[in-house]
């Protein structure tokens, strides 16, 4: 169902009408981007929420390497780098003349203290797993860097382009959050708390055509509706991951937006508590998922856009396997497997939901079928800091709705401490043998072993892999249309 209700649409027209986009005169130096969410604060190396990547990547802060818009692992910092045979050691040759915007230099010794840091024990690394497998790095000279690992990783050149392997610098790594200082092609500006994140030109960037713009405004919109009159009144030039979806057929028929619907790495599941009773036993987690009608929720929550899965992995991903149809939707089986667990007359819990569109509109869409399996479900509004800390770190939860846009983060279900609660030892001894593997046949066989043992177990239960909904102005050049990792890079944008 991609096409709103009759009335909503009315009533988007009407807006339309009363707003006509691009009203102002356009400053093509300047770039108003519409989030979603404002993130918790801007250090990448400290932090999961994907608001912070997706202000800060490419644009404040570089890696070693980087991911392009295709997702294919290009040079950063590291203009080139070398492989040993064995697969084990990684010589990185960096770019002479560089400089973080506090005027400092970067060199080896830059590298070495992220690296250290992203690994060391007291690290608050989000994906701290990326650097598990880094035995030592050695700084042979200023521009070169040897990393050695103790076991090859596949992954290691792609996931030394995330974020979270930003190379900081040891001036100013503690300040970051609130003040970030990287290399990155544009400068931290002003941040005006609830509103709005400013970036402005760095003009010592070591390349003088990069960035185009002079100003990029990342303003923050949690409300659809608002987004919209955002939009259409030309308040802000581009929403690269919009809320409001039910708003695309319309923008779409405006030729003064360009809409573009991509794919991103997100994949939403209603996430169980499985340390916590009833969703300790799997019965019970079957149960659930039986009782949630996965299109349904994609209709009700995102009108449509959104790929449904049956595990946790992306479609577009080598090694996806479809295992949509092990759980349909069907209220009778849900009910005898809770009559199966002990659970007869059902049991009450309670569902918290962070402020993404997908996660309210769904959480009274699944409220309402679980209540007929005889789950009955307290729903629980919250904010995304409190979720993060309540939820995610304090793993204090029933169930929850989320979208995990880290790409390939398959390995979250193997880590003892993650907020789902889940131990396999079977799905471990895959993970242990994928981070051993290289060939690319072999690692897509064993992501399918993975996907499946996730599946039977109902971990989660899997609803659809999160679109990239995205509307600009018409004129604007160099956005991404899919998110191979979460970010607004914004270094090769521009106006016609």
């Amino acid at each position: 169902m991609r096409s709103p209700p009759l009335l909503i649409a009315a009533a988007l027209l009407a807006a339309g009408a009363l707003m006509p986009a691009g009203a102002s005169a356009q400053n093509r130096d300047r770039l108003v981007i519409g989030m979603q969410l404002e993130p918790p604060h801007l250090d990448p190396t400290a932090g999961a929420a994907a608001a912070i990547d997706e202000v800060t990547y490419s644009n404040l802060f570089e890696s070693l390497t980087r991911i392009d818009a295709r997702g294919e692992v290009v040079p950063g910092l590291a203009e080139s780098w070398e492989v040993s045979p064995d697969g084990l050691t990684y010589t990185f040759k960096l770019r002479s003349g560089v400089k973080y915007h506090d005027g400092t230099g970067f060199d080896s010794a830059d590298v070495k203290f992220a690296l250290d840091r992203a690994r060391g024990a007291d690290s608050v690394n989000a994906q701290k797993g990326y650097f598990a497998a880094i035995g030592s790095v050695e700084t042979p000279g200023p521009l070169t860097v040897a990393v050695t690992l103790t076991r090859p990783d596949g992954q290691f050149l792609f996931n030394m382009g995330s974020n979270d392997a930003a190379i900081v610098a040891p001036e100013s790594a503690a300040t970051n959050r609130q003040k970030p200082v990287g290399t990155g092609p544009f400068r931290f500006d002003r941040w005006v708390s609830g509103d709005r994140v400013v970036l402005a030109r760095n003009p010592d960037f070591r390349d003088p055509a990069v960035p185009k713009l002079g100003e990029v405004v990342f303003r923050f919109i949690s409300d659809p509706a608002a987004q919209l009159n955002a939009v259409r009144s030309g308040d802000v030039d581009a929403f690269p991951n919009i809320g409001a979806t039910e708003s695309l057929p319309v923008l779409e028929a405006d030729k003064s937006f360009t809409v573009t619907v991509g794919t991103t790495e997100g994949e939403t599941v209603l996430a169980l508590n499985n340390a916590r009773k009833p969703f300790d036993d799997v019965r019970v987690r079957r149960a659930v998922a039986h009782a949630v009608n996965r299109q349904e929720v994609i209709d009700g929550a995102m009108f449509g856009y959104g790929t449904p899965i049956g595990s946790h992995f992306a479609p577009h991903r080598a090694g996806y396997v479809d295992l949509t149809g092990l759980y349909p939707h069907d209220p009778a089986k849900a009910r005898a497997l809770l009559a199966e667990a002990g659970y007869p007359d059902g049991f009450d819990a309670v569902i918290r939901l962070p402020p993404p569109v997908y996660a309210r509109r769904g959480g009274e869409i699944i409220a309402a079928r679980l209540a007929e399996a005889g789950i009955r479900l307290r729903i629980e509004p919250m904010e995304w800091a409190p979720w993060l800390e309540q939820v995610f770190r304090g793993r204090d939860f029933d169930m929850t709705i989320v979208s995990h846009v880290e790409p390939l983060d398959i390995d979250i279900y193997d880590r003892p401490d993650y907020y789902f609660g889940y131990r396999s030892d079977r799905f471990a001894a895959v993970m242990e043998e994928l981070s051993r593997t290289v060939e690319p046949e072999r690692r897509a066989a064993l992501y399918g072993d993975a996907q499946r043992i996730l599946a039977e177990d109902s971990v989660n239960v899997f609803l659809f892999q999160l679109p990239k909904a995205g509307v600009h102005k018409a004129g604007l050049t160099g956005l991404w249309e899919n998110s191979p990792v979460p970010a607004n890079d914004v270094t090769d944008v521009s106006w016609k």
